[in-house]
């Protein structure tokens, strides 16, 4: 089942697991007959959810990005082997760097089509090739922002260039959904995103506090907001969404022990990692090698199992439905 302005997309295969986990038209995934986050993570074979790097290369020079190391591309045959080895994950986001950096992107699509449910994170900047090769092929195009033009521009890179992206998307009809890095100078502006990400008819405003990593580094230490201000600004952007009758899910991850490690990073080599784990020093725990090995032997390997299933489960991070829908309410059934 599809939802209403959601198209229809190849439905995936699920990972092993009791009980029934939707993803929703809110572009995430949740616990629909009340099965135990716990016992789903027991119980799985493979991820939910990876994240797999198909370039470094980047346009941009986002002010918190940590994906400074640059590497060479995957091959097109690699990144079938890779696909061939991810056999039972349910979400795959094709991510880089800027993934449609790639000209062959839409064959990488078609590659993965099927397999998976797909999300791509991008910086939209290259939307106008690559929007129609995506069309009933992907679940959702997330794209990054942080605010309206002066903050997009500081913190990001070119407002102008990512909306000019965001509308070819729209034309097509890709469903959408924002991400926004948090600092404590874009507080006043993230009412302004959660507006826009309205008027698109964005899936999902997504919030993420940045880590001390690569261009991170660089940031004043003051830009890091505590916990404690997450809490309150999440609280004060759902004040903001009742009366203003925004409709996009709302989702604040923060790095706590409940979230750490709790991403699978697949980068360009094929190494597989958990990721945030704080105490390494690059935040990476090496889980093997997809190129080389299925994704059950990675996740055999993995320590952080519930921390996974609980984050893409909203169970760890702050969360507000997508309005209308019930909890539950999904795009892809999965069992």
């Amino acid at each position: 089942m599809t939802m209403l302005g959601m198209p229809a997309v190849p439905a995936a295969t699920p990972p092993q697991a009791p009980g029934a986990v939707a993803f929703t038209a809110g572009h995430h995934f949740t616990v629909v007959d009340g099965a135990d986050v716990t016992a789903l993570a027991d119980a799985a074979t493979a991820p939910l959810s990876v994240i797999l790097q198909v370039t470094k290369r980047c346009n941009f020079d986002c002010s918190f990005c940590s994906e400074t190391l640059q590497l060479p591309d995957p091959t097109l045959g690699e990144l079938d082997s890779i696909r061939g080895n991810l056999a039972g994950v349910g979400r795959v986001f094709l991510s880089g760097g800027e993934p449609l950096m790639r000209r062959d992107f839409g064959d990488i699509v078609d590659m993965y089509t099927g397999d998976f449910i797909l999300g791509i994170p991008t910086n939209a900047t290259r939307g106008l090739q690559h929007a129609k090769a995506m069309v009933g092929k992907v679940a959702f195009v997330n794209v990054g922002l942080e605010g309206p033009r002066a903050t997009t521009n500081r913190v990001r890179g070119d407002y102008d260039l990512v909306m000019a992206g965001v509308r070819a998307f729209m034309d097509v009809g890709l469903p959408l959904s924002l991400s926004a890095v948090v600092y404590r100078s874009t507080l006043p502006a993230l009412p302004y995103t959660y507006q826009i990400a309205d008027v698109i008819g964005a899936g999902k405003l997504k919030m993420i506090l940045p880590l001390r990593k690569g261009n991170a580094l660089d940031l004043e230490v003051s830009e890091f907001i505590s916990l404690q201000e997450a809490g309150q600004c999440f609280d004060r952007l759902t004040e903001a969404r009742a009366v203003n009758d925004w409709r996009p899910a709302l989702r604040m991850t923060a790095w706590t022990p409940q979230t750490e490690g709790h991403m699978i990073l697949v980068e360009v080599n094929g190494k597989a990692s958990a990721w945030p784990v704080y105490d390494k020093p690059d935040l990476l725990e090496p889980l093997g090698n997809l190129l080389h090995e299925p994704v059950s032997e990675i996740w055999a390997r993995y320590r952080f199992k519930r921390n996974h299933f609980a984050k893409y489960l909203g169970q760890s991070i702050r969360t507000v439905a997508n309005a209308g829908l019930p909890a539950g309410a999904g795009g892809h059934a999965r069992a």
